[in-house]
């Protein structure tokens, strides 16, 4: 009988997907465990053409993780290497391998993932982040496999899943805070409104002011972009304005961390002059003064049943459609 994908694994002691990557003469593989591959190919006496048809027609255990952004707007935010970390996790005690892909667009996104799946290189995709155009998730459920979305997803699709928080009821309730608190001069610095945890988190912004008839005003409303220095940048525009706001809601954990860097460098005293609150992260829990308040993002939370979701379904078991994580409020000083 003509020796397997898993003889080689085997021998060489690691993942039939890892084999496969050296096969496919992927970059994403250890040198050491290349090293392996290739002495049990050579032990073996196989031609590597002969084994990639074998691997082929039987498949992979592996899933992919694409983030639906490039490497330059994720840099620097700890959500996404958080949250890939628990995904490994995971993966690696259900005998999965991990893909991770990037890409310079949607397209590019679409057309790496339809490649993988035509070559049965993968049995489901988890993506990290949830964009505003849908309009790629119809041709990505006609393949039949699981695709898990850790955000909200519109759309009415067979194959396509979500894990995600409240984002629109959160940032009512963390901005109802502030007005409990005594503030109606309240600004957002938020991120661009490309993907929909950014417009969920903004509308739920001025949904609570409609609530309470506080008027809106748009020179409050502050794109903070993608990286730190946009971020640090778009603080100091907004709290340096001849009418500056006296409370401001940060929709991530960078923007949160640039108002307090904004507020050091105007010497704006927190909470005192300045009331600041957001979505966070334990990091900065650690590092600023005064804690900031809001709401910490359940990253391994988010992992962890966006795995659970994606595992069920490969393995052919029932899945809910839509998953919600409970958030909490955490109000400290830097609220008042």
């Amino acid at each position: 009988m003509s020796p397997t994908i898993y003889d080689i694994a085997r021998v060489a002691g690691v993942s039939k997907s890892t084999v496969s990557r050296v096969l496919n003469k992927q970059t994403n593989i250890s040198p050491e465990a290349l090293e392996k591959v290739q002495k049990a190919i050579d032990e073996l006496n196989y031609q590597p053409n002969k084994l990639a048809r074998a691997l082929t027609s039987s498949g992979f255990d592996a899933i992919m993780v694409i983030s639906t952004r490039s490497a330059k707007t994720t840099a620097g935010n700890p959500f996404f290497s958080d949250v890939l970390h628990t995904i490994t996790e995971k993966a690696e005690e259900e005998g999965f391998d991990v893909i991770l892909q990037t890409s310079k667009s949607s397209e590019d996104d679409l057309q790496k993932c339809e490649s993988k799946i035509k070559q049965k290189m993968v049995k489901g995709i988890i993506m990290l982040s949830s964009p505003a155009d849908e309009s790629f998730f119809p041709r990505l459920d006609s393949y039949g496999i699981p695709v898990v979305v850790i955000g909200k997803v519109e759309g009415d699709f067979q194959n396509i899943y979500s894990v995600d928080t409240d984002n629109f009821h959160g940032s009512q309730i963390l901005t109802e805070t502030f007005i409990q608190n005594g503030h109606r001069k309240i600004a957002c610095l938020h991120a661009p409104l490309d993907y929909h945890v950014s417009i969920d988190r903004l509308a739920g912004y001025k949904s609570s002011l409609e609530k309470h008839q506080i008027a809106f005003n748009e020179d409050w409303v502050v794109d903070g972009g993608y990286t730190h220095e946009s971020a640090l940048e778009a603080a100091c525009q907004l709290l340096s304005s001849g009418q500056p706001p006296r409370a401001v809601f940060a929709t991530d954990s960078m923007k949160l961390l640039a108002l307090y860097r904004a507020a050091d460098e105007l010497n704006l005293m927190i909470p005192e002059q300045l009331a600041v609150a957001g979505y966070t992260d334990p990091l900065l829990s650690l590092i600023l003064t005064p804690e900031p308040g809001g709401f910490e993002i359940p990253t391994r939370q988010l992992g962890e049943q966006s795995c659970e979701v994606l595992f069920n379904r490969i393995a052919g078991k029932a899945a809910p459609r839509q998953v919600i994580v409970d958030t909490h409020l955490t109000k400290t000083r830097s609220l008042r």
